[in-house]
């Protein structure tokens, strides 16, 4: 499906980057913000771990894409993204300002508000991967995908580490109103544009049933699962590791706040140039094989060199960059399966599906190190990591056979 937008592509990207900038920036407040925050007011951290629920709602959130893709979907072409992602957006907005009034208050509000939050984030996110689908045609949705995964590691950089240095100078309400500011910035550029009508109607309603009934979406979601694994894996373990190596913690925050930032932004400039240049297929093909080599020389490190910490802290983040790469070049492969009639539904079956492994591969690589010590399971994440280029090709050769049938 051609994209139909007669908007300039500059326009496009700064709002879909504005969007993704917001949405990443409410995950960085629940996964990094406010568990810093409430652990320097002496809340417990078993009532702080029950923050991370907030984030099982972006894995779930393929259970009533359904029903946001039908209501999104207007009749003769027309769509509703734009009003929908607006609407999110002043809902995250609303519900800031309360989080910010109800600081030091009951532990409950305030995990109710990231809940809230969280709900209204992952719906516009549901929204804004269909409106890049349909807004960018399929030779630009690297650049568009360059907008998606930099615009997240920029909302953490907000959401985490922002906010915690507000709070530390301001208090709890000020650096919660200066984020409601900035997603009510970010948000202005979609607010400006026009989103075109598709020419493609949908044909029947929008629903998963329909999703997984299509070749395309099982054979998306297998390459969503594979393509990730041993870098989720070795990413999993990539904090424990180091502190277990003797790098500071002070320094290890650095790394991740800095440095980690840094190769992602790297990385996704690099995946969206593969992209654009070469195509989604080759890109991703390219960026599985450069996995298959930072990870290897990652496993030989912590076999053969675990008291160099400059060596591995590097090679952390090449694969740090290198993941980030991963995520530009895929979510082009997968975006071009998704279909015309309900693309919302369908990139959101690929992004859960990824965020389930990942979950996966934390818990169980952790509960392995323990076990069987750091060298096995990052030999292991090598082992997976090296045979992604077959599948890719074996799911490839799967997909031109349906086309051609």
């Amino acid at each position: 499906m051609r994209a139909s937008s007669t908007m300039p592509l500059p326009r496009l990207l700064l709002a879909a980057g504005g969007i993704y900038t917001a949405q990443s920036l409410v995950g960085g407040l629940t996964f990094l913000g406010v568990p810093a925050v409430l652990r320097a007011e002496n809340v417990a951290l078993d009532r702080i771990g029950l923050v991370s629920l907030a984030m099982l709602i972006w894995a779930l959130k393929f259970l009533w894409a359904g029903p946001v893709e039908r209501w999104r979907i207007g009749t003769g072409g027309q769509r509703r993204s734009r009003v929908l992602i607006l609407a999110g957006e002043a809902v995250v907005v609303l519900a800031l300002m309360a989080f910010g009034l109800a600081g030091g208050t009951d532990f409950s509000v305030i995990l109710g508000l990231l809940i809230l939050m969280a709900l209204a984030s992952a719906t516009v996110d549901i929204a804004c991967d269909a409106f890049l689908i349909e807004q960018f045609p399929e030779n630009r949705r690297g650049l568009a995908n360059v907008a998606q995964v930099g615009g997240g590691y920029l909302g953490m950089i907000f959401g985490s580490g922002l906010f915690v240095v507000v709070y530390a100078a301001f208090g709890w309400l000020v650096a919660s109103f200066v984020l409601a500011a900035l997603v009510i910035v970010f948000s202005v550029p979609m607010a400006t544009v026009r989103e075109t009508a598709v020419p493609t109607a949908p044909l029947t309603a929008a629903g998963l049933l329909k999703a997984v009934r299509r070749p395309e979406i099982r054979i998306g979601i297998l390459m969503a699962i594979t393509f990730e694994l041993g870098g989720r894996l070795a990413q999993a373990l990539a904090g424990p590791f180091l502190v277990d190596a003797g790098l500071p913690l002070a320094t290890l925050g650095l790394l991740n706040g800095g440095g980690g930032v840094a190769a992602g932004l790297a990385g996704t400039a690099a995946g969206g140039a593969l992209a654009h240049r070469f195509g989604a297929v080759r890109a991703m093909l390219s960026v599985a094989g450069l996995h298959v080599l930072s990870i290897v020389a990652l496993a030989s490190a912590v076999l053969l060199a675990s008291d160099n910490l400059y060596l591995l802290v590097s090679l952390f983040v090449i694969e740090s960059a290198v993941m980030a790469a991963g995520f530009v070049t895929s979510y082009a492969r997968l975006m071009s399966l998704a279909s015309p009639e309900q693309p919302g539904v369908d990139f959101t079956l690929f992004q859960c599906a990824s965020a389930i492994a990942a979950a996966i591969c934390g818990m169980s690589g952790a509960m392995l190190a323990a076990g069987a010590g750091y060298a096995p399971v990052f030999a292991l994440a090598a082992f997976l990591a090296a045979i992604v280029p077959p599948l890719l090709i074996l799911f490839e050769r799967l997909l031109r056979k349906e086309v051609l049938q």
